[in-house]
């Protein structure tokens, strides 16, 4: 019986699996191919198609933004829902009708800069109860598309 100590002996047997991962990464590939091309796994895609009459309604604005613009020193500011008057006592109302039909509960405030963050938080606060999900704040020099 003869043992080697210095490792200069005759190693194990080695297996190379280099082929073997050379098959898997086909057989992925035909997989996904094959899953592709099955008409069961494709996506069914619905277009929305224009009106068929030339004259149609526009759509309903998307965006919602509640601006809050100071007028004088000692008045509370006026506030105003995408450009149209709003009195503050009305503001969660018209707030809670705009919203009621709307899958997307989403609002954006703007206020100006010499405004306290009071009246900011106030707006906020009557969204919220008007069922207003998210609200945003926009600063100076970000616009909305639609505005």
């Amino acid at each position: 019986m003869a043992f080697s100590m210095a490792g200069g002996g005759a190693r194990g047997p080695q297996i190379n699996v280099t082929p073997l991962i050379d098959v898997l990464l086909t057989l992925i590939i035909m997989f996904m191919l094959v899953v592709s091309m099955d008409k069961e796994y494709q996506e069914k895609v619905q277009l929305p198609q224009p009106p068929k009459d030339a004259e149609s309604a526009p759509p309903p604005e998307r965006t919602v933004v509640i601006q809050i613009v100071w007028t004088t020193k000692d008045t509370p500011p006026t506030v105003k829902i995408n450009q149209d008057d709003v009195r503050w006592e009305d503001l969660e109302t018209r707030l809670a009708q705009i919203y009621l039909k709307r899958a997307e509960k989403v609002a954006f405030v703007r206020g100006d800069a010499d405004v306290d963050f009071l009246y900011v938080a106030d707006v906020i606060d009557r969204a919220h109860n008007a069922g207003v999900q998210r609200v945003g704040l926009l600063t100076k020099g970000q616009e909305v598309v639609g505005e």
